[in-house]
C-alpha cells in the first residue's frame, strides 16, 4: 500500500516532515482556501469597494430576490446546497466552469434549500459564488484580489492557482505513480483551488490568526470554544490547521490517507476536541 507522507508545523507542537513530504513544495490545500477568499471579502469591505450585506444580484447575473447576501455565502448561511449539481466521479469540478456557474446564477432561486439565515449549511458552491461577486467587484480575476487583499499584505509568495507542474508534490497511488489531481481552476477555485506550499500556509494561519495582521479571523474560519480552525481535502491530499487565543497553533498536511486521520491527529495536536465537518 502507498506510504501517507505527513507534514506537521506548530508552535510549541512537534515539527516533522516524514517519507518525502517537503515543506517548500507546493500541494493542494483544498477547502483552507475559503479562508483566504473570506478574509478577502472583509478586506474589500472595509476598503470600501462593497458591502457585506450587498445581494449576490448586486455583482452578478443571478435570479433577483432570492435573498442571498455576500455575508451569507461567507458564513454558510446562503441555504445553498453542499455541492453544485451535475458533478462527476473521477475529476468532480473539471466541467464546473465559469459557464456552468452563470446558468446556475440564472436559477439561483430554484437551488436554494433554505431560506437565507435560518441554518447554517456548509457550501462548498456558496463560496464558488462569492468568489465570483468579489471578482466582479475587483473588476479582476480570483487571483488578483487575493493577491492584493490578502497575499501581498502578509508577505506570501508561494500560494497560487497554477504551480509549475516540476514543484508540486502529490500522493502516489496504489502501483506508486502520482496521482492525476483534481481539476480545481475553474469556478469553484475560491471554494477550494488554491496550492500553497506547506510554509506559506503556516505563515497565512500565523498571519490571520496568531498575529492577526489583518484584523479579527473572517466568518470563514470554523469554531469551536476558543480555538479557531479549517480543514480541507483533495484527491490524495488533506490539510487541518487551528489556533488558540494563547498563540499555540498547528497546522497538518498529508499526502494519501484518511482525511478524517488528518483531522485527528490536527485536533489532538492543537490540544482540544474540534468538531470537523468535511471540507472538499
Amino acid at each position: 500500500m502507498p506510504c501517507t507522507p505527513t507534514i506537521v508545523l506548530g508552535s510549541g507542537l512537534a515539527t516533522e516532515a516524514t517519507d518525502g513530504h517537503d515543506a517548500d513544495r507546493y500541494v493542494q490545500i483544498g477547502s483552507l482556501t475559503k479562508v483566504v477568499t473570506g478574509t478577502a471579502l472583509v478586506r474589500m469591505a472595509q476598503a470600501g469597494l462593497l458591502d457585506l450585506d450587498d445581494p449576490v444580484e448586486h455583482w452578478l447575473p443571478a435570479a433577483p430576490g432570492t435573498g442571498i447576501s455576500l455575508r451569507n455565502l461567507a458564513d454558510h448561511t446562503s441555504g445553498l446546497p453542499r455541492l453544485p449539481p451535475h458533478l462527476r466521479r473521477r475529476d468532480p469540478y473539471r466541467s464546473f466552469d465559469t459557464l456552468a456557474l452563470g446558468l446556475l446564477l440564472r436559477d439561483l432561486d430554484r437551488v436554494t434549500a433554505a431560506q437565507p439565515g435560518q441554518r447554517t449549511e456548509y457550501s462548498n458552491l456558496g463560496y464558488a459564488v462569492l468568489g465570483a461577486a468579489l471578482a466582479a467587484a475587483a473588476g479582476g480575476t480570483y487571483e488578483e484580489l487575493i493577491r492584493s487583499h490578502v497575499l501581498d499584505p502578509l508577505a506570501i509568495d508561494r500560494i497560487t492557482a497554477h504551480p509549475h507542474d516540476e514543484e508540486r508534490l502529490l500522493a502516489k497511488g496504489r502501483w506508486g505513480r502520482p496521482m492525476e489531481p483534481w481539476t480545481m481552476t475553474g469556478a469553484i477555485l475560491p471554494a477550494g483551488g488554491l496550492w500553497a506550499t506547506p510554509t506559506a500556509a503556516a505563515h497565512l494561519v500565523t498571519g490571520l490568526l496568531v498575529d492577526q495582521v489583518l484584523g479579527e479571523p473572517a466568518v470563514s474560519w470554523q469554531r469551536t470554544g476558543a480555538a479557531f480552525w479549517h480543514n480541507g481535502a483533495t484527491r490524495g491530499a488533506s490539510v487541518f490547521t487551528g489556533a488558540f487565543p494563547n498563540g499555540r497553533w498547528v497546522l497538518i498536511h498529508r499526502l494519501g490517507g484518511s482525511p478524517e486521520t488528518t483531522d485527528r491527529m490536527g485536533g489532538e495536536l492543537l490540544g482540544g476536541r474540534i468538531e470537523q465537518d468535511r471540507s472538499l
